[in-house]
């Protein structure tokens, strides 16, 4: 009767425990973060998410000088760069809001422009903080050893001469990524818009976990696809 008994009780224990665990995986899933573009749907040529950024909602139709755009912009602090990792069970996207750098437009000479970002990892959040805990440590990010990520444009697509306010174009920016100490080429296909005096860009590219000498993760429960999508969400100001 005692063998049954303790049987019973270490049988409820293993249940306990597998609920538990169930509980504290099934807490850790699940995407928290919603992608906010700078520039509204309304405004570009493709369908993106909805605005979060309220001076690109300007009106549009007047004409915008070279005067206006060409010259030194900053990143202004209301940046922002998504990473979006796809599971067997969803889309979750991290945000990082901790965003510098700097870019120097010239309409008349593409080859002359330039531009650069630099991203604190630590500053990455999916809205959970176990799971952020676990990406920024040794197995994937390690983020005390490579506490930044860069991005640096070497060339930028033809820009047209003439720009109307709150109307957006197409950029393609080609340069080089760096995660964990390791460079990645890459092509951001993105749009720009020039609106109450500032610029705003949104543009994605897509890499792999591989690409940074990572392996995309698995389990009993999910699968994770190898391809992460990254992108920029910039506001520019002079």
């Amino acid at each position: 009767m005692k063998k049954k008994t303790i049987a019973l009780i270490a049988a409820v224990v293993v249940i306990a425990g597998a609920i538990t665990a169930f509980m504290l995986l099934n807490n850790s899933l699940g995407n928290n973060v919603e992608i906010e573009s700078v520039i509204p749907a309304q405004n570009q040529g493709t369908e993106t998410q909805e605005a979060g950024t309220a001076n690109a909602a300007a009106a549009t139709g007047a004409a915008v000088t070279a005067e206006q755009l060409n010259g030194a912009w900053s990143i202004a602090d209301t940046s922002k760069v998504y990473w979006s990792v796809t599971t067997s069970k969803e889309t979750v996207n991290f945000v990082d809001p901790s965003v510098t750098g700097t870019w120097n437009v010239n309409l008349e000479d593409a080859g002359s422009m330039t531009g650069e970002g630099t991203v604190a990892m630590s500053a990455l959040d999916s809205g959970n903080g176990q799971r952020d805990e676990h990406v920024k440590g040794a197995d994937f990010l390690s983020v005390t050893e490579f506490p930044e990520s860069t991005f640096n444009v070497t060339s930028f697509s033809e820009l047209p001469a003439e720009w109307t306010e709150g109307t957006a174009v197409p950029v393609e920016l080609q340069g080089t990524l760096t995660v964990k100490g390791i460079e990645k080429d890459v092509t951001f296909d993105s749009q720009a818009v020039y609106s109450g005096g500032q610029l705003m860009l949104s543009g994605t590219t897509m890499v792999t976990f591989e690409d940074f000498g990572m392996s995309n993760p698995h389990s009993i429960v999910l699968d994770t696809e190898n391809n992460l999508e990254v992108r920029l969400e910039l506001v520019l100001s002079k």
